[in-house]
């Protein structure tokens, strides 16, 4: 007797990360079945189109997605022929995305009345930790769902936590987030300073990841940065002013004080009005430098397109 055909692994969103992921589930031998609203997203990653979201829901029984934001999410999940349309019994709904953790519950609950499980699973790493399969994921939600994608996951993590609940996972990756942005808004203005004071940028990186300043941007951002190679990619300045505000909504529900998110604010609020929203947030360094004197970093030219003061 010759057993059914394994349905494909959906996947809406095949942008910069998303795309990504889905090449490493490629690679793996998953068949992928993607929808983006870009369709050269698609091929590119190898998946094999979906003409909807709609004809992509009822032919998978597990979809992955990875969006921008929650009204993103919030629009496929429930939008007319949306996943919830067309949502069934065991099937199980990943969301890689950066999302709030409210939206996340809610559309848990709407799932749940059609059968399917809703996980969501924040991830770090950015666009190289997803090209080589080493992202991790903070997952929240039922653990046997999770234990069901788990050999999915596998092909483009190698850290997965189980955080709790629904909305954990979410919750845990927007708490990353504000540290990340933190410690890059930080690092970028410490730079600039170090640079215009005439410090050799190399030794002063080495001082700082010997040093109680260390943190991701010292170590992994800025030996790229101060030799002109922005590491190009990963999210953008306009992505993390967004993650950064969904941080202060979070905490605000929560009723905690966040004194330390008016630097993040200031930093890449800065970089969008300078122009450089969709730039990665890398170049928040240029935006402090375009208004500390005209400073570049790595020594290179001063880009004068990008400064609108």
């Amino acid at each position: 007797m010759t057993s059914a055909p394994t349905p494909p692994v959906g996947f809406i969103g095949l942008g910069n990360m998303g795309g990504r992921m889905a090449r490493r589930l490629v690679d793996a031998g998953h068949q992928v079945l993607g929808h983006d609203t870009r369709p050269e997203n698609i091929t590119a990653c190898g998946a094999t189109p979906a003409a909807s979201v709609a004809e992509l829901t009822r032919r998978c029984d597990v979809v992955l997605l990875s969006l921008p934001e929650s009204k993103v999410v919030e629009a496929v999940v429930l939008g007319e022929e949306g996943l919830l349309a067309g949502a069934r019994e065991g099937q199980v709904v990943v969301d890689l995305s950066t999302s709030a953790p409210d939206s996340t519950v809610r559309l848990h609950g709407e799932l749940a009345d059609r059968g399917a499980t809703l996980l969501d699973a924040g991830i770090s790493g950015g666009a190289a930790a997803a090209e080589k399969g080493t992202l991790t994921l903070m997952v929240g939600g039922d653990t046997a769902a999770l234990d069901r994608v788990r050999p999915l996951l596998d092909a483009f993590s190698v850290n997965v936590f189980h955080c709790g609940a629904v909305g954990t996972g979410h919750t845990a990756k927007l708490l990353n987030n504000f540290l990340n942005a933190v410690a890059l808004s930080a690092t970028a203005e410490v730079m600039v300073a170090g640079r215009k004071a005439g410090l050799d940028l190399q030794v002063l990186l080495d001082v700082l990841n010997t040093s109680s300043g260390v943190n991701f941007a010292t170590r992994n951002r800025f030996p790229k940065i101060i030799h002109g190679d922005y590491l190009k990619g990963g999210l953008t300045n306009a992505l993390m002013m967004k993650d950064v505000l969904a941080y202060v909504d979070l905490v605000t529900g929560l009723g905690v004080a966040s004194p330390n998110s008016a630097a993040p604010l200031a930093s890449f609020g800065l970089a969008l009005q300078l122009g450089y929203a969709q730039d990665i947030s890398n170049t928040v360094v240029d935006a402090i430098g375009d208004v500390s004197g005209r400073v570049r970093v790595h020594g290179g030219a001063y880009d004068a397109g990008k400064d609108k003061s």
